[in-house]
């Protein structure tokens, strides 16, 4: 089994997201969040955290110049700033933004996907021959085809096509990482889907039961297909996926249908809602594979609970002996809504102060703050607690 290549444990997400919301408007969320502008800056406000593990994008759409033709000029300056703050940077090839002249359903998605990826890794190794590169190819591909290819709030602009957006995605997903591993065996493959709990309603007949397992299986999907066990005519392998990374949020687990999210903070607890750590625990017995949260956070007041409940849940797992090798605390910057480009979420470690001609101040939400060091300790006693027990 992989041993853990994260430089810290705690890591920060930089909202990285370049695509083309449901207007139709192309987003840059570097831009947006001032994180291109104030990159030492940002990396530098992680030190009293003691995060040295980020997880950052290269924006396809800004990157691809036109068709096989790169522009790494930004991506390098990224590079260098991690490398001068000592920061370990994950990086997305594809957090959701495509170029304008091409989508998952073009017959060329592939061959210009897998292109791209044997790029990076070119031009990443130019830049930094030795240091492990760890790599998500493409980010949530299961919310990313159901956002295109069902619900028409981003490309292609689909409903009813949420399998063939899928299929596609993941044809270009196993093409890139064979690209990256012709270039580079050594290349570390982080996934990066969502982890949902859906749920029928209270006292639900058994088509409804049913119904909702179907729902909750579809999370499965894309590693599934990543790994050969699913589509294997694509090409996936078992050691196409090193680490399991999961994606969860508030309204992660929820009643099918309606898409109304079950009250984690509920007490009593509602019975439909599925321990965190037994989640995990699901993931974990399905695939043998390390595993990380790599998105999470909560919006506004509820920031520090959420964070004690995370970490509870994660210790848990740990004590275990499940090898979990990180939390990614995402978005680390607060951000905005994607279509509207307000409200800002105040869901970041630092929400933003928006100011005039300049980027966003990072305001630190103190309890959140004190939360997480509370947070920090408890994972760090979960360790020393596991590493006795192999010992």
């Amino acid at each position: 089994m992989l041993n853990n290549p994260f430089s810290s444990f705690w890591m920060a997400g930089y909202e990285c997201t370049d695509k083309l919301n449901a207007f139709g408007n192309r987003v840059d969320f570097l831009n947006e969040t001032g994180h291109l502008e104030l990159i030492d800056h940002d990396y530098q406000l992680l030190n009293p955290f003691n995060i040295k593990t980020v997880r950052e994008g290269i924006r396809w759409s800004h990157v691809e110049t036109r068709p096989y033709h790169y522009d790494w000029s930004t991506v390098k300056v990224m590079l260098e700033r991690g490398k001068a703050n000592k920061i370990q940077q994950l990086w997305d090839i594809c957090h959701f933004g495509f170029p304008d002249d091409i989508t998952p359903l073009h017959p060329m998605f592939p061959r210009r996907f897998s292109a791209l990826c044997r790029a990076f890794v070119k031009f990443y190794r130019s830049i930094n021959p030795y240091e492990t590169l760890i790599v998500t190819p493409i980010n949530e591909v299961s919310f990313l085809s159901w956002l295109g290819g069902d619900v028409r709030g981003t490309s292609p602009y689909c409903t009813g096509s949420g399998w063939q957006v899928k299929y596609a995605l993941m044809r270009a997903y196993i093409e890139g990482v064979a690209a990256m591993r012709e270039e580079d065996p050594s290349i570390v493959i982080l996934t990066t889907e969502p982890l949902i709990n859906a749920v029928p309603e209270l006292d639900a007949l058994p088509e409804r039961l049913e119904q909702a397992a179907i729902w909750h299986n579809y999370q499965y999907q894309a590693v599934d297909i990543l790994s050969g066990y699913m589509s294997p005519e694509l090409g996936g392998k078992p050691e196409y996926v090193d680490i399991v990374g999961l994606n969860f949020y508030y309204r992660n687990q929820w009643e099918i249908d309606l898409w109304r999210p079950l009250d984690w903070k509920q007490t009593p607890a509602d019975p439909r809602w599925i321990p965190l750590r037994d989640l995990y625990l699901e993931v974990y017995e399905r695939y043998q594979k390390p595993l990380a949260l790599t998105e999470t956070s909560h919006p506004k007041e509820d920031r520090p609970l959420w964070m004690n409940m995370i970490a509870e849940e994660t210790a848990a797992v740990i004590e275990q002996g499940v090898p979990f090798y990180g939390i990614c605390l995402y978005p680390i910057i607060d951000r905005p809504d994607w279509d509207h480009l307000s409200p800002w979420h105040n869901a970041g470690l630092w929400d933003a102060e928006l100011r005039e001609n300049k980027p966003p101040a990072r305001i630190l939400y103190e309890p959140y703050a004190e939360a997480l060091l509370e947070s920090q300790e408890l994972i760090r006693d979960a360790l020393k607690q596991a590493s006795l027990e192999v010992a």
